[in-house]
């Protein structure tokens, strides 16, 4: 049996790799754990998908983990908070972490396990911070390693700037490239790892799939299995990504939302037959994913013996509305609920679905016109003398005399909220019997006054 040996049993001459009878020798006292397969895949694995919450992308290494944390930095007030955030955090849990950040991958790699530790390289200077470390740290062969400490080149100072085809001849082109990666001259691929999400199934197709007809199949298959989920879980599917993977190495996707939640698979799949001509399979399918990107907690809705009033907690009006966005498109359709503000632009608010309530209701103690702009516009007013309303009135090139009209009615701006002039609201009729609400912003006869209209009463 070989001992992996930790800090505090290196610190008593136990050394990794060491046979277990050769250090009972040393420490007769020493704990002993059979090592689990797969253990160490299985906690980098962990490690990686728990620094999630530092970046987007992460990825397992042989012995650690990378991160690509471009743009990531300045959440955390730069990249030396960042690093020591992080490293923190692991150690607080029991790790032992050394850490590096780097332009490439090889210098971040090597510097974390061959430098002094939670080290910072400025850009473009890869070349420079490698230049004292041992050939290892460039992640080649255990036999390019050897073959380069017989010759003396214990670092890589020594053969870095040696010619390429010296190098090629006596150590390979693996060298070559390692170099080149770890100074940024190729690329390295980074492959992060695939977060599966909560609620997501998958189906694999044994032939890749080409009609209408199976991919509908495929979609009302999936959605069996996710509903089943959900209802399991007391959720309901409020958005939904259905992602199709082609032969040819393409991916589609397509995507439904639901005013209300949802665990109806036959509903659902009323609104993906929507798009399923508009999903191109060329060549063919070969794997179908639907995943439950937004999910709600569902709540049953008592059955009545009698069909009583509908209203908007109305299960089949969800699913009308659901529909109709499929056809004309989700912005088509609208809902404002009444805030508590006097001032016209922020009396209403756009609801985000059917179940959200607003504690103000719909009332119109001050006669406000039905239909509002939604910005004031321009007029050309008539006007006599201040606080008289407006005699006649240009909008859009034509002209309105007014019979009759009634104000004005003063509103002030919040003053905590913006800056700018009060408004005088005035209600006016004209010669055909039509009302308009006009206002001045601003005093009269000031440089900034002037008139616009913003709404009309039925």
């Amino acid at each position: 049996m070989v001992i992996a040996a930790n800090r505090e049993a290196n610190t008593q001459g136990i050394q990794n790799g060491m046979p277990l009878a050769d250090a009972r020798a040393i420490v007769h006292e020493i704990e002993v754990f059979n090592d689990k397969p797969q253990r160490k895949e299985k906690l980098l694995e962990g490690l990686a998908r728990w620094a999630i919450r530092y970046t987007p992308f992460s990825s397992v290494d042989t012995d650690g983990i990378l991160l690509d944390i471009s743009g990531c930095c300045h959440l955390w007030g730069g990249e030396e908070s960042y690093m020591g955030h992080i490293t923190a955090r692991l150690a607080a849990s029991g790790y032992v972490v050394k850490a590096a950040i780097s332009d490439t991958i090889g210098t971040a790699w090597a510097m974390s396990r061959y430098g002094k530790g939670n080290e910072i390289v400025p850009p473009y200077q890869q070349h420079a911070a490698l230049l004292n470390l041992p050939p290892a740290a460039l992640r080649i062969p255990d036999e390019t390693t050897e073959k380069l400490h017989k010759l003396g080149l214990n670092r890589i100072e020594r053969f870095i700037q040696m010619p390429r085809s010296t190098l090629r001849r006596r150590f390979g082109e693996g060298l070559l490239i390692k170099i080149a990666q770890a100074t940024g001259d190729e690329p390295e691929a980074f492959t992060p790892i695939d977060v599966i999400q909560e609620f997501e199934e998958r189906l694999a197709c044994l032939e890749p799939i080409r009609t209408a007809k199976a991919i509908e199949i495929g979609i009302e298959r999936l959605l069996e299995k996710l509903c089943l989920r959900l209802k399991a879980e007391g959720l309901g599917l409020r958005k939904a990504e259905l992602k199709g993977y082609r032969i040819d190495g393409k991916t589609i996707a397509t995507t439904i939302g639901t005013n209300r939640p949802s665990d109806d698979p036959k509903h659902l799949m009323k609104l993906f037959a929507l798009n399923i001509s508009g999903i191109a399979p060329g060549m063919g399918i070969e794997l179908f994913t639907l995943t439950a990107e937004k999910t709600e907690k569902m709540e049953r809705q008592q059955e009545k013996i009698w069909a009583g009033q509908a209203g908007l907690d109305s299960q089949p009006l969800a699913e009308l509305l659901d529909r109709v966005a499929g056809k004309v498109g989700k912005n088509a359709i609208s809902r404002y609920l009444p805030r508590a503000d006097y001032w016209p632009e922020r009396s209403v608010k756009q609801a985000t679905d059917l179940g959200e309530h607003s504690e103000t209701s719909f009332h119109n103690p001050l006669n406000r016109p039905i239909q509002l702009l939604e910005r004031p516009e321009r007029i050309q007013v008539t006007a006599p003398i201040p606080d008289y309303p407006p005699m006649l009135f240009i909008y859009r090139g034509v002209r309105h005399s007014i019979k009759k009209a009634d104000g004005p009615e003063r509103l002030e701006r919040a003053w905590w909220l913006e800056e700018g002039e009060h408004r005088d609201y005035y209600t006016v009729e004209d010669e055909k019997g039509n009302r308009y609400w006009l206002f001045r912003s601003g005093h009269y006869a000031a440089e900034n006054s002037a008139w616009f209209i913003h709404g009309f009463f039925a």
